[in-house]
C-alpha cells in the first residue's frame, strides 16, 4: 500500500496543481488577476451576506389576498358560463368561504350545477379544486377545499421564488440566496446590495398587467355612489390621468402573462414609454379586441390601478403595442424589468428586513481569518509534537486539503459564509483525526513486533475502514443540513461536505505518498512515532 505507484504520484500532483491554480485568484489582488491570460481560472469565492455585507428580507406570500383573487375569478367564471348557457340567475356573490348563486328557474338548476362544476379541475393530489353543493331555494354554493388552497399557496411560493430571482439578477447582484422558509415565507439574502428599500421596490411589486375594456355606460361619480353594473368595477387611476378613477369591465381581455418582451423606449414626443410584445395567443386576442372595439377606450391596468386608458383608433395587429404615461426614464426601466420577469402570483408582505454593513462584513472576515489561522496553527503544533516527522507529513496534507477545499468552492462558485469558515476549521480537525487513527494503528502494529514498513502499511489498511465510516456519517449529516437548512446552515454544510471528500483524499493518499517516499529514500528501521 505504501509503494509509490505512478498513478498515486500523478493523482496527488494533479490535485495539488488544481488546488493551487483555483485558489490563487482568491489570494492575488484583483489588479493582478485582471492581467492574467484568458485560459487561467479567475473565479473567486463568493462571500456571503455576513462577510460581504448586504440586505436580508423575510417575505410572506399574502395567501388571504390569493384566496380573495381566486374567489373573484371564480365569481366572474360563474357569471360567464351561466350567461353563455342562457341560465337566468340572481344573487351572485363572493363570500368568505366561496361563491353562491341562485338559479331563477328551478328547471335549470341541474344544468347550472353541471356548468359550474365543470369549472373545477383535478389537483396534483388527485382531488377536485372546487366543491359545488345544492343549497335551499335553488341556490348553488361553491367552495375551494383547504387542500386546493394549500396547493395554490405552495405553487405561488415556488413561482414567486423564480420571479424574484429573475428580478434580482437584473440588478446585477451576484449569487443572491433565495430560499423557502416554512410554507408561505421566502428568505432573500443579497450580498453587496446595501439598500433593502431598493430590493423591496423591485421585488415587492406584483407587476400584474391587464388590458380591460372601459365601461363608459357609468361615470366614476355614479360608481363612487355604489351604482356599478354587474361585471364592472371602479379602479383607481394615476392622479395625472384621472383622479376620480375609471370604471372597467372585470373581464380581462389580455393579461401580462402573454408578454414575451418589455423594453423601455420613447414615444413620438420624446417621452419615456414601454414597448410590449405579446406571444401568439396575446397577439390574436389584442388584434381581435381592438378590431371589435374601435372608438372605445381600452384600460391598461397595473397592479389594480389604471395607468392609461387610450381610445382604440384602429385594429392593432402584429402583437406589439406601447404603454405611455407620466414615466421618468428610471421608472420606465424599472417597470419594463418587472414586466419582463413576470407578475408575482400574489402580494408579498415584508415581515423582517436587515442590513449588514460592509464594515461589519470586513470585521467578520478578519475575525474568520484570525480564527482559521489560530485553529490551523494549534492543529499543526499538536500533530507535529505528537507524531514528529509523520506529524509534519500530516500538516503538509492539511495544507493541500485547504487548497483543495477553496479551489473546489471557487470552481463551483459556492458562497462562503462565517459558518462556512467554522466548517473549514472543523474540516481540518476531522482530517487530523484520520491521521491520528492511522498513526495510532501503526504504533500498535510496531509494538507487536512488526517491521517499520509492515507496521506502516498495516496502519493505513486497518485504519481506512474506520476513517471511511466516520467520514460517511459526517457527509450524511452535511447532506441533511444542506437539504433542509437555510442561509448560514447551508454555508456550513457546503464547506463541511467538500471538506469530508478532500480530507479522506489527503489524509489517506497524500500522507501515503509522503510516507512511501520517506521509506524509499531513507530505508528506516523504525517508525519515528514510537
Amino acid at each position: 500500500m505504501l509503494r509509490l505507484h505512478a498513478w498515486k504520484l500523478a493523482l496527488v500532483g494533479l490535485a495539488l496543481m488544481f488546488g493551487i491554480v483555483f485558489t490563487a485568484p482568491n489570494l492575488l489582488p484583483q489588479s493582478v488577476t485582471d492581467h492574467l491570460p484568458g485560459w487561467v481560472p479567475q473565479a473567486r469565492l463568493n462571500l456571503g451576506l455576513d462577510l460581504q455585507g448586504g440586505s436580508y428580507l423575510l417575505l410572506e406570500v399574502d395567501t388571504a389576498e390569493l384566496k380573495k383573487e381566486k374567489l373573484t375569478n371564480l365569481t366572474e367564471d360563474v357569471r360567464r358560463v351561466l350567461a353563455q348557457k342562457a341560465i337566468a340567475f340572481t344573487d351572485l356573490a363572493s363570500t368568505a368561504d366561496g361563491v353562491s348563486v341562485r338559479v331563477t328557474d328551478p328547471a335549470q338548476v341541474n344544468a347550472a350545477y353541471k356548468e359550474v362544476a365543470a369549472l373545477g379541475a383535478l389537483t396534483s393530489a388527485g382531488t377536485r379544486d372546487l366543491v359545488v353543493v345544492n343549497g335551499p331555494n335553488q341556490t348553488l354554493n361553491l367552495s375551494i377545499p383547504d387542500q386546493a388552497l394549500s396547493a395554490l399557496a405552495n405553487s405561488a411560493v415556488d413561482q414567486s421564488i423564480e420571479i424574484i430571482r429573475k428580478r434580482i439578477d437584473q440588478l446585477g447582484t451576484r449569487e443572491p440566496s433565495i430560499t423557502r422558509n416554512g410554507a408561505t415565507r421566502i428568505v432573500i439574502e443579497a450580498p453587496g446590495e446595501s439598500d433593502p428599500e431598493k430590493l423591496k421596490n423591485v421585488i415587492g411589486k406584483t407587476a400584474k398587467l391587464t388590458f380591460q375594456m372601459v365601461d363608459d355606460a357609468v361615470t366614476p361619480e355614479e360608481a363612487a355612489q355604489g351604482r356599478v353594473p354587474p361585471g364592472s368595477q371602479l379602479l383607481p387611476a394615476d392622479e395625472a390621468y384621472d383622479r376620480n378613477g375609471v370604471v372597467v369591465r372585470r373581464r380581462v381581455d389580455v393579461s401580462g402573462d402573454m408578454l414575451t418582451d418589455a423594453r423601455p423606449g420613447f414615444d413620438q414626443n420624446g417621452r419615456p414609454d414601454i414597448n410590449l410584445r405579446f406571444n401568439g395567443v396575446g397577439a390574436n386576442r389584442f388584434a381581435m379586441v381592438t378590431q371589435n372595439n374601435v372608438g372605445k377606450r381600452f384600460a391598461i391596468v397595473l397592479d389594480g390601478r389604471v395607468i392609461s386608458a387610450p381610445t382604440i383608433q384602429g385594429a392593432i395587429l402584429g402583437g406589439q403595442c406601447e404603454i405611455t404615461g407620466n414615466f421618468t426614464q428610471d421608472a420606465a426601466n424599472d417597470l419594463a424589468n418587472l414586466l419582463r420577469s413576470g407578475a408575482l402570483p400574489a402580494k408579498l408582505i415584508v415581515q423582517e428586513q436587515r442590513t449588514v454593513g460592509a464594515e461589519l462584513g470586513a470585521d467578520s472576515i478578519r475575525a474568520g481569518e484570525t480564527s482559521l489561522v489560530i485553529g490551523a496553527i494549534a492543529i499543526f503544533v499538536f500533530i507535529i509534537l505528537a507524531y514528529g516527522l509523520f506529524g509534519l507529513f500530516a500538516a503538509v496534507a492539511l495544507v493541500i486539503n485547504g487548497f483543495l477545499i477553496v479551489g473546489l468552492m471557487s470552481l463551483t462558485q459556492a458562497t462562503l459564509t462565517l459558518p462556512g469558515i467554522a466548517g473549514l476549521i472543523l474540516t481540518l480537525a476531522v482530517a487530523v483525526d484520520a491521521n491520528v487513527l492511522t498513526y495510532e494503528r501503526m504504533r500498535e502494529e510496531a509494538r507487536s513486533g512488526r517491521t517499520a514498513m509492515i507496521a506502516a502499511d498495516a496502519g493505513f489498511r486497518r485504519a481506512f475502514v474506520t476513517i471511511f465510516d466516520a467520514n460517511v456519517t459526517t457527509l450524511i449529516a452535511a447532506v441533511i443540513m444542506f437539504s433542509f437548512g437555510t442561509g448560514t446552515v447551508k454555508g456550513f454544510a457546503w464547506t463541511l461536505g467538500f471538506g469530508v471528500l478532500t480530507s479522506v483524499f489527503t489524509a489517506v493518499l497524500v500522507t501515503q505518498v509522503l510516507i512511501g517516499w520517506w521509506f524509499e529514500t531513507f530505508k528506516p528501521k523504525s517508525l519515528p512515532i514510537l
